[in-house]
């Protein structure tokens, strides 16, 4: 998440490669993101360092849930007045008491459409979070998608739905492709006519005022093929499948922000 929040920030131009470090603290990792096709063989002016990080104004933090603690301290140590984190489950508590009384917070949960600068982002700030600190966040985000701010409460509710909700429609665009394979055609073929078809449907919910539930009933003939389909959809329980689905991954979010949560 953090290589596509990153990539995104640089494609939109949000700031200049030379603005940008990134602190790796995986050897392997460092290698990976330097050999040639990664992030930052695509911009040689990023500078991808270990462990120790460089003074900066503000930092984004997007590591693992059980590393967040060890990167708050080494931010408060290097003079960082700012910090965003997408690390999930871990609160704005936290990283307050792991940054110290100087360093504002601001908890963040985007997803991987990042990548593609078509992110569904929300933010919660800290209790020394003020309003330009909040717009600092919202403003990075924003860079590689739309950004919304909830209560934090209400984070583990995003993560749920927008966090993980890619994977929930890449694993619909699989089964549509399978589905037309077993119907003869190319595998190819129902692959592009698939993910075409999950485009046009989000490009029609964002980009014009109806609802999902109009748009489906605009679809649906009285006993026409989708009516068929959506019949046998429900009859196999999809719509409780996505529900449970978003709502076992908001449970996992909070159990992350436990110490003793057990691992992934």
């Amino acid at each position: 998440m953090g290589e596509a929040l990153v990539r995104g920030l640089l494609v939109s131009g949000w700031a200049e490669p030379s603005e940008v470090v990134v602190s790796e603290v995986s050897a392997a990792r460092r290698d990976e993101l330097a050999s040639p096709g990664s992030l930052c063989a695509n911009y040689p002016s990023l500078v991808v360092v270990g462990t120790e990080m460089a003074p900066a104004e503000a930092a984004v933090v997007a590591v693992k849930p059980q590393d967040v603690e060890g990167v708050c301290r080494q931010l408060a140590a290097r003079g960082v007045r700012r910090a965003l984190s997408i690390a999930g489950g871990i609160t704005t508590s936290d990283l307050e008491h792991w940054c110290g009384p100087g360093i504002a917070v601001v908890r963040a949960m985007p997803n991987i459409a990042a990548l593609v600068g078509s992110s569904a982002s929300a933010i919660a700030g800290g209790t020394s979070a003020g309003e330009a600190d909040i717009e600092w966040a919202a403003g990075v985000l924003a860079a590689v998608g739309v950004t919304v701010q909830v209560p934090e409460h209400l984070l583990a509710a995003v993560t749920g739905l927008s966090g993980s909700g890619p994977a929930y429609l890449f694993l619909v665009a699989e089964a549509l492709t399978d589905a037309g394979v077993l119907m003869g055609l190319a595998r190819a073929v129902a692959a592009r006519l698939a993910a075409q078809t999950l485009l046009g449907a989000g490009r029609l919910l964002v980009e014009t005022p109806e609802g999902p539930e109009s748009w489906r009933a605009a679809v649906t003939s009285p006993g026409g093929t989708t009516a068929a389909g959506l019949r046998q959809l429900e009859a196999s329980g999809t719509r409780s499948a996505f529900i449970e689905a978003s709502v076992a991954a908001a449970r996992r979010a909070r159990e992350l922000g436990s110490p003793a949560a057990p691992p992934p």
